[in-house]
């Protein structure tokens, strides 16, 4: 049976579709993968459709509404793992998404409205009784305003992945062309964070 990961956040605009990508195509190298695309901009299938013919093959799902709870048990039966790029709001298509997880990523670029945004799918996670991890994304290597944010995380007693994702032009050139960046820069520093990710997120869905 697939691990579920549903990449949740209810503030647009902090990198949601583009994790969900550039997971999907690292997991692609070793299991069969699937992406629901459950997000009204369906980004990340238009990401699938640039992807094309690219190998590995990535199944694209869209079934949304009362329908995705046998969409999921049905991509889980045929792959390894289903990554989920929820909606930018917390309504019953997230929660579906959420109960559904093994593990959600909750995204927050380094600024108050990304953190006041992630109580509420953090909220969400809980009331369903679903682990549930912040991934610091588009962070500068250092600064104040990183530093404030990692302080207003620890005071919160919210859990966060140690490995961060960096602000980095790859990951748009690599989205931009339907592939992950450790398909299309494979030993830039970008790949290396996005690799740090899929590690310690498969530490935290195996235990």
């Amino acid at each position: 049976m697939a691990v579920v990961i549903a990449v949740a956040q209810q503030k647009g605009g902090a990198g949601k579709t583009t994790i969900a990508a550039n997971l999907a195509a690292a997991l692609a190298t070793s299991m069969a993968v699937a992406v629901l695309d459950i997000d009204p901009q369906r980004s990340l299938a238009r990401w699938h459709a640039l992807r094309g013919a690219r190998e590995p093959a990535i199944t694209l799902s869209q079934v949304s509404g009362w329908r995705m709870d046998a969409e999921l048990e049905r991509l889980r039966r045929a792959h390894g793992a289903v990554v989920v790029d929820s909606p930018p709001v917390v309504d019953e298509d997230a929660r579906r998404a959420v109960r559904a997880a093994d593990l959600v990523l909750v995204p927050v670029q380094p600024s108050p409205p990304d953190l006041w945004a992630a109580a509420g799918t953090l909220k969400l996670a809980a009331e369903e009784g679903r682990r549930a991890v912040l991934l610091m994304n588009r962070a500068p290597a250092a600064g104040a305003l990183r530093a404030a944010a990692e302080a207003a995380i620890a005071e919160a007693g919210w859990a966060r992945l140690g490995a961060v994702l960096g602000n980095r032009v790859a990951f748009a050139t690599a989205f931009a062309r339907g592939a992950g960046v450790t398909e299309t820069a494979p030993r830039s520093p970008a790949a290396a964070e996005l690799l740090a990710v899929l590690e310690e997120t498969r530490r935290l869905w195996k235990n």
